[in-house]
C-alpha cells in the first residue's frame, strides 16, 4: 500500500483564536494544536460534502420523480395489480375503523 504524500499548510491567526483552539485541542485530548485543527478542518470539510451530496442526490431524485409524473405511458399490469392491493386494503381499513366507533 502507497503511503499518502504529506504536504504543509500554513495560516495566520489571531492570537485570541489561537489561545482559544489550544484550549480547544487540550481540553479534547489532541497532542498538538496542529492535530486538533487538522481534524477539526477534516470533520467539516466532511460535513461541507456530505450536504452537497445530499443536494445533489435530491435533485437527482427531483429529476427522475418529475420524469416519472410526466410519462404519459400507461401502468403496467404488476403496477394496477399492487394499485388494487392498495384499494383492497385501504378500504378493509376504513371499514374495520368505522366498526370500531
Amino acid at each position: 500500500m502507497k503511503a499518502a504524500a504529506i504536504t504543509r499548510f500554513d495560516a495566520r491567526l489571531s492570537a485570541e483564536m489561537k489561545d482559544l483552539f489550544e484550549q480547544a485541542a487540550e481540553l479534547g485530548g489532541y497532542k498538538t494544536l496542529s492535530e486538533f485543527v487538522i481534524y477539526s478542518a477534516k470533520l467539516q470539510a466532511e460535513k461541507i460534502i456530505d450536504k452537497h451530496n445530499e443536494i445533489l442526490a435530491s435533485k437527482k431524485d427531483q429529476e427522475i420523480f418529475f420524469n416519472a409524473i410526466m410519462d404519459s405511458s400507461e401502468p403496467n399490469s404488476k403496477l394496477k395489480k399492487a394499485a388494487n392491493r392498495y384499494k383492497k386494503l385501504t378500504r378493509s381499513n376504513e371499514l374495520s375503523d368505522s366498526s370500531v366507533r
